[in-house]
This record gives structure tokens, sequence and C-alpha cells, in this order.
């Protein structure tokens, strides 16, 4: 995600930095040598790294960050990345990467770009966000529909019909779908 070759891709510095900014701590697992991977870690400032790794060291180191109380994130793009891809709590791949990379993972980046990684977090907590409105309007909605259509203001003349009940539930549904479609404009 942070090299390719020997080219570290200018996106990366800027993609650690604003991880480091949402207080996530990327973690490099590689198995390329020490030197060389210290070497990329120090130009995209990650500070703790495990190189040398086969592909079950990745999946343990990742497991032992779990039995921490640590979720975790794995991004990567081969073969030796799929058990670890599939041990993390959000497994990423990058489009680019290998089948069973791909298969393995949640998530798939179409581009193997690392800034998308902080989009992703983005999307994801606009999302949550969007879910936590979406339910307090059908929980309001229904606090106060249920008992007007129950009758409850029957006593002083106002009464709902059911025809106009199912406007108002169609009208509901709506405007939860429109608040929904609102993640796209962000």
């Amino acid at each position: 995600l942070v090299a390719q070759g020997d080219e570290i891709k200018p996106e990366a510095r800027e993609t650690v930095d604003g991880l480091k900014r949402m207080h996530i701590t990327p973690v490099m697992l590689t198995g390329d040598n020490e030197g060389y991977a210290r070497s990329v870690g120090s130009q995209v400032g990650i500070s703790e790294i495990h190189a040398g790794l086969l592909p079950q060291d990745k999946e343990k180191i990742i497991q032992s960050y779990q039995n921490k109380g640590k979720p975790v994130m794995m991004v990567g793009d081969g073969v030796n990345d799929a058990p670890a891809l599939a041990r993390a709590d959000i497994g990423v791949a990058i489009g680019a990467g290998t089948d069973v990379a791909i298969d393995s993972a949640d998530v798939v980046l179409v581009k193997s770009n690392p800034s998308d990684i902080l989009h992703f977090f983005s999307l994801a907590k606009n999302t949550s966000r969007k879910m936590v409105q979406n339910l307090w309007w059908g929980a309001g909605y229904n606090i106060i529909a249920i008992p007007l259509a129950a009758g409850v203001l029957a006593p002083i003349g106002i009464i709902l019909s059911p025809a106009v009940g199912a406007v108002l539930m169609s009208i509901s549904t709506i405007v939860v779908a429109l608040n929904s479609m609102t993640l796209k404009l962000k």
C-alpha cells in the first residue's frame, strides 16, 4: 500500500499522518527484510515495524493485538496477506491485489491509493451517523404515530384515519431514504 518496488507512493506519508490524527496506530507487517522495512517505515512515519514475517506470523501478530482488546484493520494485497486479512476485524484488500487477498477481505479498495483508507474511515463514520439519525427518526415517528393511530386523541375529536396513517408511514420511509442518500453528497 505504501510502496511499489523501491518507490514510495506520495500519498503514503499523508495517509499515515491522517491515521495518527484519528488516534489510529499504523503498524507495518511485512515479509521484507528489516533494513528495507525500517527505511520505508521512517519515510512514511511508521515506527512500529515487524519485518521478515511469514503469512502465519502476520496472523499471530494481529491476533495478539486483538487479545489485548484492540480492534485491528489489516490492509494487504498479496497471497501472503490473506490469513491476516481474514483474521483482522476489518480486512482491506487492494483492488490490484491477488484474488486470494481480495476473497479474504471485507473491503476492497478499487485503486491502489493509500488515501482511500482515510476516505474509507470517513465513509464509515458518516454511515454510522446516518444510521443513528435514521433510528432516531424511526423511533420518534413511531412514538408519536402509534398512539395517534390507536386513537389517543379521539376524546378531543382528533382521529387519524387508516389512509392518513398509511400516507404518513410512506412519508416516514421516504425521509429515511432521502437522509441515507445524503451520504453521496459528502
